[in-house]
């Protein structure tokens, strides 16, 4: 089976991406993470987030969401956003799935959304009076229901 793909757009807070790597390198998912990075890949946070799982996470940088998709060929990308109605339950997942997440503080970029509607999805929250859950927390999630989906926690 293809590994699932975790997608971090311009991530700012070193401890979120260090628990994503984790979660990657629990469920053998690759983690891209593109653009401007708010941290550098050996700040001790994200390091330390990471435990001593780095060695067992497959990680790729790239400078742009365009080259990544250039070198995907044709797999598809869903993108995690609050700005959507439609809930990530929805989307029908896949091995070889890009899962794609902004940047904490702003989520991906509006032009991106308008140009994706339909591979579109968000996490629905009952209440009202938060705005967003945590990143390292929205992937975790997401990825385990692509996982359940295609039978991957068995």
């Amino acid at each position: 089976m293809k590994p699932y793909n975790i997608v971090l757009i311009e991530p700012e807070i070193p401890p979120n991406t260090g628990n994503i790597a984790r979660l990657c390198a629990a469920t053998g998912t690759v983690l891209h993470l593109v653009g401007k990075l708010g941290f550098s890949l050996d700040d001790r946070y994200l390091k330390r987030a990471g435990l001593d799982y780095w060695e067992f996470v497959t990680l790729k940088t790239w400078p742009d969401l365009e080259t990544l998709q250039a070198a995907a060929g044709g797999e598809r990308f869903f993108y995690l956003t609050t700005k959507v109605k439609r809930s990530y339950l929805d989307a029908g997942f896949q091995p070889g799935d890009y899962i794609v997440f902004g940047k904490e503080t702003k989520g991906l970029p509006v032009e991106l959304l308008e140009a994706n509607t339909e591979t579109c999805f968000t996490i629905p929250m009952p209440s009202e009076k938060v705005r967003s859950l945590n990143l390292s927390t929205s992937a975790g999630i997401v990825l385990y229901e692509a996982l359940r989906q295609c039978g991957g926690l068995s």
